[in-house]
């Protein structure tokens, strides 16, 4: 996230291909995701608001309790800002340790203004590493806005945010439909190092994700006088289960490390207020490709999230599309997607669509990019990806 930014040797150009024919079969909005027609008017459905209780009073979970007084953490003073507390010893790494109990009123739009972009910048030495197998590097390609509204335009993309050691930090995030409770997922997709830390680290804390933020895409200006409903226009959803591979928790570093090729996540997220699902809520929600087609074989693929580093600022959603080449860390990792682009930090774990049969579907996700901003990769979602979706869907996706 603040690692060392070390400018990437280029190795060659690619032609930067138009992008109008991909984004015109891209629709992200929730008419061509199936959604209902509420996410279509010109007012989404605001079921969850960011109203905290009359009596400010915050419950943790039971389940959530036991955990972590399993670990000598103190129920009370977590959630009166213990969490704060990054002590190693403390700082809960394993799979089967993520905790995030709901803070109501936490995420104030201020606050989400004040988070810092998350992004992973390879170094020379990274980026050289597999050039046998790494086409040649692509061509920048300008990011674009997206048209607002967001909720009409690209209702599943969203972002999320979160707490570091080094303070509030932000990515971007996909909701993602559930084949296990069709119509109703809870399911985000984003990347691994939006939730946890890799090999040196733990879960983050307080993991948010917020659909079409700043939905009408307003300036720092505008939004120091927006109403609520304009910068979370679906409210805030709490992770209250987070999954990422092996890989990432036991090999990702500040530089993407080895684990960069496994670097995606799932969330279960559930609304700080509310009854209905995300799904329902947003209106959308896609499919995911675990086929891990080959670069060539995907034809073109269109990046979106909210960049947030120089020149962005974080406030609007942005998107790339060029064909994807091949770029591989080592020959022992798995080769990851590349494309041109220049978002940058902030856009971590946004989703990479690509059309198939017709439909947009997620192929992949925003990993790890130059320090010059002029490309991202993202890594292939096969069998392990499948299987780590299929477990968070089947165990917790009902709840």
């Amino acid at each position: 996230m603040r690692s060392t930014r070390t400018p990437a040797p280029r190795r060659g150009r690619r032609t930067v291909l138009a992008a109008g024919g991909l984004v015109a079969a891209l629709a992200l909005t929730a008419t061509a995701c199936g959604g209902s027609a509420d996410s279509a008017s010109d007012k989404p459905d605001a079921t969850a608001s960011q109203a905290p209780d009359a009596d400010g009073k915050v419950e943790i979970p039971a389940d959530l309790a036991g955990k972590l007084k399993e670990h000598g953490i103190d129920v009370d003073k977590w959630k009166d800002g213990g969490w704060k507390n990054w002590d190693r010893d403390q700082w809960l790494s394993e799979a089967r340790d993520f905790v995030n109990p709901v803070i109501e009123g936490l995420w104030k739009p201020e606050r989400m203004q004040s988070a810092e972009e998350a992004d992973k910048t390879v170094t020379t030495k990274d980026a050289s590493a597999g050039q046998g197998i790494s086409d040649p590097e692509p061509s920048p390609v300008a990011a674009q806005a997206e048209k607002t509204p967001y909720h009409r335009n690209a209702a599943p993309v969203g972002k999320v945010f979160f707490d570091s050691p080094d303070g509030p930090a932000v990515c971007s995030g996909t909701v993602i439909k559930d084949v296990n409770h069709p119509g109703k997922s809870n399911l985000v997709w984003t990347a691994g190092h939006c939730v946890h830390a890799g090999g040196n680290g733990g879960w983050y804390r307080n993991i948010v994700f917020v659909p079409a933020y700043n939905d009408l895409g307003e300036s720092d200006a505008e939004l120091s006088n927006a109403d609520p409903t304009e910068i979370a226009p679906y409210g805030n959803w709490w992770a209250d289960w987070a999954s990422t591979s092996n890989q990432w928790i036991q090999g990702g570093s500040e530089t993407g490390g080895d684990g960069a090729a496994y670097d995606y996540a799932v969330l279960h997220v559930k609304p700080e207020q509310g009854a209905k699902s995300l799904e329902e809520t947003v209106g959308a929600a896609l499919d995911v490709d675990f086929s891990a087609p080959s670069a060539a074989e995907a034809a073109k693929m269109g990046a979106w999230g909210y960049p947030a580093a120089p020149p962005y600022n974080g406030l609007k959603m942005f998107k790339c599309v060029d064909a994807p080449g091949r770029f591989s860390l080592s020959p022992s990792l798995p080769t990851m997607y590349r494309i041109g682009c220049t978002m940058t930090g902030g856009s971590s774990g946004g989703g990479w669509f690509r059309v198939l049969n017709g439909k947009s579907v997620l192929v992949s996700n925003t990993s790890i990019g130059p320090a010059d901003n002029t490309w991202l990769a993202g890594p292939q979602l096969g069998r392990d990806a499948e299987a780590l979706y299929q477990n968070m869907s089947k165990t917790y996706g009902g709840r």
